[in-house]
This record gives C-alpha cells, structure tokens and sequence, in this order.
C-alpha cells in the first residue's frame, strides 16, 4: 500500500470555499510516512486524529531554539501541528496506519523541505548546499542526483 492521502479541499469541493478549512484521509503501510514538511498558506494549523495505527508524529518550533515536540500517538488521539512549523508523522507500527488530518485553509498547500532543497528546479548550487549543511561534497552530489520523491519514499518499505 505505501502511503496514500486522499484530500477534501475547496478544489474537490468547491463549497468549501471561503470557509477556511481542508481534510485529508492519510493511510500508511508498516514503516509509511510523510517527510517532513510545511504548510504555505497562511495560518495553516494542522490537527491529526489516529484512527488506527502507532503514529510518531513530531514539529520543530523556530529559530533558534529549533525545539522538538514529538510523541507517538495511538487510536483516538490528538495532536496538532502549529502553522507555519516543519512537521513529520511516521507508522511505527507493524500493521496499517490510518488518521484524519485537518488545516486551517482551504488549500493549505505542502512543501517537502528535503524536496525544497535539494530537488529544486534549478538546483540550488552545490558549493552552497556543502558549506550550509557542513555536507561532504560527495554526499551533496548523491542528494542531487539521487533525491527520494515524496511519494517514492511514502511508498517503499
């Protein structure tokens, strides 16, 4: 199965329009996940309901602390991710996962920051990417070249 997000947004249901808010069924395979990412949109808050499944669900706040609130969550829990932040759920579990998440916009658009920064188009100079991550520059070159899809890596066990 991998991982599969089936959305609810003002583009599959235009009613939703001006009302602030968009839904997304997320299932996830044993050891499925969503990379870490971040919602554009302005004030895109996220709630994440587990409907089944062991869940490591986590956000970094912002510079400087860079503080990590994470926590494994189970069927009937909660939890939410904070606009604007970088955030991340992963099946821990060894059976299929599955949770409602909701944003607080009607399009709350995503950016996978992995993809942001090493599968930009054009790319980002390498030279850069070695100094700001203290990266060797043939660990730069491998990202480069060998960059996992969002959808690639919510895919492969």
């Amino acid at each position: 199965m991998g991982s599969n997000a089936t959305p609810v947004d003002v583009d599959q249901l235009i009613g939703l329009n001006t009302f602030g808010v968009s839904v997304a069924r997320l299932d996830y395979s044993p050891s499925c996940l969503s990379p870490p990412h971040t919602h554009p949109h302005p004030h895109a808050s996220e709630v994440l309901i587990v409907l089944e499944g062991t869940h490591l669900v986590g956000f970094v706040t912002r510079n400087p602390e860079n503080r990590l609130f994470s926590k494994v969550l189970n069927k009937g829990d909660v939890f939410v991710f904070p606009f604007g932040l970088i955030h991340f759920q992963y099946n821990i579990g060894h059976t299929n996962a599955a949770a409602i998440a909701a944003a607080s916009s009607q399009i709350a658009g995503v950016i996978t920051v992995a993809n942001a920064v090493f599968g930009s188009n054009p790319p980002i100079n390498p030279d850069f990417l070695e100094k700001v991550f203290l990266l060797d520059k043939k660990v730069v070159e491998d990202l480069l070249k060998n960059l996992v899809s969002p959808a690639k890596l919510q895919n492969r066990n």
